[in-house]
């Protein structure tokens, strides 16, 4: 009677992409058992293996990832037969390398995001990561992003992400950009509000000018005399004598 061993027939294959598919599955029995070989919801395709449990067909084939999945493998000779069920997992390199900035790559200075890296490979892969150096910067866990709080310019710049395992390795990148055209509006602002003590000033000034010397009645001989009071020009006219004061607020 046919039997499919571990040693003939393992149970789990890996196979890399790219590279010639080989089931592989031989069979014991006398006389020597007849072996085919499905993919699980396949059937129609199932494809018998030579005398070394070798599948002729699929071994010119170049293994796709469509490929991964369990297998059933039945030896059968006059004496009955035998069933053996064989996953196969397909490895490849990284693909599909994906870096996204949340919310946006367009920063507003003092506001925090989030560099998040992404990519197919089996097995699964590791993350690196170039970026510009900064003390606010926290990565994940598996290295899969990074998170910037309190946004500076020293956080611009190119982020590029390495996604790797055993079969290669692959990047991705984007730009951030640290936006801080609210420091120019506040400094605008700063120098408008200068510019209007300044006016300010200025017609304070004007104000206290046209004020002084202003005509009235004043007891003369008193501010004369007096600390609070400067003679500014005296004259003389036939019926009095004209004197021209500045009085200090009191």
């Amino acid at each position: 009677q046919p039997s499919l061993g571990e040693r003939g027939c393992p149970e789990r294959r890996r196979w890399l992409e790219g590279t010639p598919a080989e089931l592989g599955c031989a069979a014991t029995g006398n006389p020597p058992p007849r072996v085919t070989c499905a993919k699980l919801g396949d059937p129609a395709n199932a494809t018998e293996l030579g005398r070394d449990g070798r599948d002729p067909a699929r071994a010119t084939a170049n293994v796709t990832r469509a490929h991964a999945g369990t297998y059933q493998c039945r030896a059968t000779n006059a004496h009955g037969s035998a069933v053996r069920n064989v996953t196969v997992a397909v490895e490849y390199g990284p693909a599909g390398v994906t870096v996204r900035v949340l919310p946006s790559a367009n920063v507003t200075r003092g506001s925090g995001f989030t560099v998040d890296c992404g990519a197919e490979g089996v097995p699964a892969p590791t993350y690196t990561w170039a970026l510009p150096p900064a003390p606010n910067l926290r990565w994940a866990a598996d290295n899969r992003s990074v998170t910037v709080t309190g946004a500076t310019t020293a956080n611009r710049g190119l982020y590029t992400c390495t996604a790797s395992n055993r079969h290669g390795r692959r990047a991705g990148s984007v730009v951030v950009r640290v936006d801080e055209s609210w420091l120019v509006l506040l400094a605008a602002l700063g120098a408008l509000g200068a510019a209007a003590a300044l006016a300010l000033a200025v017609a304070g000034g004007c104000y206290l000018k046209s004020t002084a010397c202003k005509k009235g009645e004043y007891n003369v001989r008193d501010a004369e005399g007096s600390s609070e009071a400067a003679c500014l020009h005296r004259q003389r006219d036939p019926r009095a004598e004209v004197f021209g004061i500045q009085l200090s607020p009191p």
